[in-house]
């Protein structure tokens, strides 16, 4: 495959990420997107792009279309990705791989049955500062790591209304428990539980306390703790209800301690950037892990970031909200 022919499927925010993104792979382009709202395809449009759909089933019947990245509502993923292993296509699915483990397993099933090969986005595995703390762990540096505490708070769905200048309502979907699977929990805590499985390997045993600030039918902020079978015990924390974004890890082991936060590059910065052309911090590691979907297609490999490895989250996630206490 020389060239991989796109089709983004839902432009959100985060669609509209790799949608921009694309533009920088030198062996994809986008051909071809979907999204109910006439304005995202319109957007879509001024980059370039020429086939546009307001049902994403038209765009997935498309044969000069290799691939597509999904970025829509969590439960409207298991049904697109089916559709699109279907109909031959190759899928990068944001996280989280689906609302539980039940459809998680259906989009695998329907994968191998297709012989498809699907990505899930985690960007902080992308980030070079958590690339090298892994580096740090496998080194031996802090000898045995007994604790480990992870957070990742900020605004969640609120975020990028918050900062719009013309009313913006959140979709209701994000407070649904139904169509949403869960809060902040799965939101933020499939991207932690996701890192922290790559530090330390698997996870026999987790409890969550589950929070309410804003009253929602789903929980706005969660702390979970973590026993893995390599002995670690982490503190795992996340939250929708702060306007300054906090991802981080610490760790204690026995020869030494070690943390990582990434630091948010400011509006300015980041409009700078832009303005210049130049990819804002921020957007760094979600072009970094389309750079490897890319490859993997290009040169017919598995990606290394397992789509097997996302299932292990929605169980980790699931047996998490099974032990929930809220407070």
């Amino acid at each position: 495959m020389k060239k991989v022919k796109l089709g983004v499927i839902g432009l959100g925010f985060i669609g509209k990420v790799h949608l921009r993104n694309c533009l920088r792979l030198k062996s994809a382009r986008v051909v071809a997107a979907a999204d109910i709202s006439k304005m995202a395809l319109e957007y879509a449009r001024n980059f370039g792009v020429k086939q546009l759909y307001t049902d994403y089933h038209e765009l997935l019947k498309l044969k000069d279309v290799d691939a597509v990245i999904i970025s829509l509502p969590t439960h409207l993923h298991a049904e697109c990705a089916i559709c699109a292993v279907e109909e031959g296509k190759h899928v990068f699915l944001e996280k989280p791989l689906a609302r539980d483990p039940r459809e998680g397993e259906k989009i695998i099933s329907a994968m191998n049955k297709n012989c498809a090969k699907l990505m899930v986005g985690y960007p902080l595995r992308f980030v070079p500062e958590f690339i090298d703390l892994k580096k740090k762990i496998d080194s031996g540096s802090l000898g045995d790591v007994q604790i480990a505490q992870a957070v990742n708070i900020g605004a969640g769905p609120f975020l990028h209304r918050l900062e719009s200048t013309v009313p913006c309502p959140i979709p209701e979907w994000w407070f649904d428990k139904d169509l949403a699977g869960g809060g902040a929990l799965l939101d933020l805590g499939s991207h932690m539980i996701n890192l922290m499985r790559w530090y330390f390997g698997e996870i026999r045993a987790i409890k969550a306390y589950l929070g309410y600030r804003f009253n929602l039918n789903v929980e706005d902020h969660a702390f979970c703790i973590a026993d893995f079978n390599s002995g670690v015990k982490a503190s795992i924390n996340v939250g929708w209800f702060s306007q300054r974004t906090a991802i981080g890890i610490e760790l204690y082991g026995t020869m030494d301690h070690f943390n990582c936060f990434l630091q948010p590059q400011s509006k300015v910065m980041t409009a700078v950037s832009l303005i210049l052309n130049k990819l804002p911090k921020f957007f760094k590691p979600y072009l970094a892990e389309l750079k490897q979907f890319v490859s993997c297609l290009c040169n017919d490999r598995i990606p290394s970031l397992s789509v097997y490895e996302a299932l292990e989250d929605l169980k980790v996630i699931a047996q998490a909200y099974e032990s929930r206490i809220s407070f």
